[in-house]
């Protein structure tokens, strides 16, 4: 008999003993009251007196998911997400909710379609880091009494209608087009800026002009062009001119100057 008891005895002492893990804890009701949280290591949980919950507490990695949403100016879309969160608090996990995992994958799909729903879908595009965060904040606000902490929410994909992807991509073309005309017109302006100033120092050195005549005609003469025009200055013309009103040809072929009056006068004195 006394074999018996002892042999009982150490069945409920070998029984009550729990080894819990690092990442572990276990919940402890006497009676069906809260005793407290106990772990890790080796622990004793009465059998028939005691009950325990285990809770663990590494990172949940949680993916919410594909939800509609309607967004501000009224495009329909359609959205997926991922929740990660741990257990911070195990006593409130297991007092204060029924299921903390369930809650927290409900609770992160409402917020997502009521956030996503207050933003323009360029919003949604461009501005996902910013979203991202505002979720996060939002429902860790909301778990923080079960215990958990949200670390992070990301918005993974945003689907939108073929006839919208269509616009946008006619839209994103028409951008790259104005672009290049800004860059185009940029240019020119540049380029009609330096030739106003090139003009400015020939137009202030006559000799210029005619050097860059000379380096036209190098130019064009490397083409291998069998015809070239070679405009001649408008000073060239007007000595040409005068050398034509001084020299007078005679009827026995000889040339005679004509000097001017001053000249004339200036020789006979």
């Amino acid at each position: 008999m006394i074999f018996m008891l002892m042999a009982f005895l150490f069945l409920v002492l070998l029984s009550s003993i729990k080894i819990v893990k690092e990442y572990e804890r276990f919940v402890v009701f006497t009676l069906g009251k809260a005793d407290g949280v106990k772990g890790p290591g080796i622990i004793f949980v009465l059998p028939i007196i005691q009950t325990s919950k285990k809770i663990d507490l590494r990172l949940v990695t949680m993916s919410i998911p594909i939800q509609e949403i309607i967004t501000r100016d009224n495009i329909s879309a359609k959205t997926a997400a991922v929740c990660f969160f741990q257990v911070v608090d195990p006593y409130k996990a297991v007092v204060k909710v029924e299921d903390p995992f369930t809650a927290t994958s409900q609770i992160a799909q409402t917020t997502l379609r009521s956030i996503l729903g207050q933003h323009e879908l360029d919003e949604l595009l461009s501005e996902r880091d910013a979203i991202n965060a505002k979720l996060s904040a939002i429902i860790d606000r909301q778990t923080e009494g079960w215990g958990i902490k949200v670390v992070a929410v990301e918005v993974k994909d945003v689907e939108i209608p073929e006839g919208m992807q269509r616009a946008m991509a006619r839209q994103a073309e028409a951008e790259r087009e104005r672009r290049a005309k800004i860059v185009a017109a940029e240019g020119e302006h540049q380029a009609a800026e330096k030739l106003a100033l090139a003009a400015k120092v020939i137009n202030d050195s006559p000799g210029a002009m005619h050097l860059r005549q000379l380096q036209s005609m190098v130019e064009v003469s490397a083409e291998k062009n069998s015809t070239l025009i070679f405009p001649i200055p408008i000073e060239l013309m007007q000595f040409a001119n005068m050398a034509a009103n001084k020299v007078q040809v005679q009827p026995d072929g000889s040339a005679k100057i004509k000097l001017d009056p001053e000249l004339q006068k200036e020789k006979q004195q």
